[in-house]
């Protein structure tokens, strides 16, 4: 039975990416900062399975390095860790300000939860996923990241860090396959926060995406950059 670790399990695109995940058999932990937001979750996940499916939710911040410690701990609790989904971040401050006008301390926190703290748990995670038939990280994107927009600078440039820590793990880590992957805009709750007041009800959902996200997490394509678009095209092409 393959084990994951999924960061930002409570809502959104990490909620639905775990939920595949155990409906194919997979052993999950989760986490997230609301401990409350994150007990109903697993509850929510929990009760969509049956019994002897395995989830450990535990509550946490992915930049403090002891609540890594105990990501790490719950999956060789489980028997190792096949693959890291880094899908925990923060949008920074909402609506974005400008670069010109963009906080220090508040653009220091976005780098900390949107590149250094994925690289942290990967690091953190690589005994065990040395040890992996099949070791994965997935790390989740955005076209921000490639593409410049005003208004975007803190989060795409953040993105674009995490892109190029990635693409510099896969090289020095041949054995380990890294995907980033831009799942699109979405119906979430950081969508909405970067658009205030908007509706955003048009934007797909997280369960719109999940396929082509999990038909990568199951394939052997090579470690690389890919959109949710592309993979839904080639999974039902």
């Amino acid at each position: 039975m393959p084990i994951a670790a999924v960061t930002g399990g409570s809502r959104g695109l990490g909620k639905v990416i775990t939920d595949a995940l155990l409906s194919r058999g997979w052993s999950v932990v989760i986490d997230a900062r609301g401990a409350r937001a994150l007990s109903a979750a697993a509850a929510d996940l929990r009760a969509g399975h049956p019994a002897w499916v395995r989830l450990i939710a535990i509550a946490g911040d992915v930049t403090d390095a002891d609540h890594r410690h105990a990501l790490i701990e719950s999956a060789t609790s489980l028997g190792g860790l096949d693959l890291v989904v880094n899908n925990a971040g923060v949008l920074g401050p909402s609506p974005q300000p400008a670069l010109a006008d963009y906080p220090m301390d508040q653009l220091g926190e976005v780098f900390a939860a949107n590149a250094l703290a994925p690289l942290a748990v990967v690091q953190a995670a690589l005994p065990l996923l040395r040890a992996s038939a099949c070791p994965r990280v997935l790390n989740i994107t955005s076209d921000a990241a490639i593409e410049a927009y005003a208004g975007w600078g803190g989060y795409g440039s953040s993105k674009a860090a995490l892109e190029q820590l990635g693409r510099v793990l896969a090289m020095e880590e041949p054995w380990l396959r890294v995907w980033c992957v831009d799942p699109g805009d979405m119906a979430t709750r950081m969508h909405q926060e970067a658009f205030p007041g908007e509706d955003i009800s048009d934007r797909p959902a997280p369960e719109d995406v999940v396929d082509g996200l999990i038909g990568l997490i199951e394939s052997d394509r090579p470690s690389g950059r890919y959109a949710a678009a592309e993979l839904a095209a080639w999974l039902h092409g």
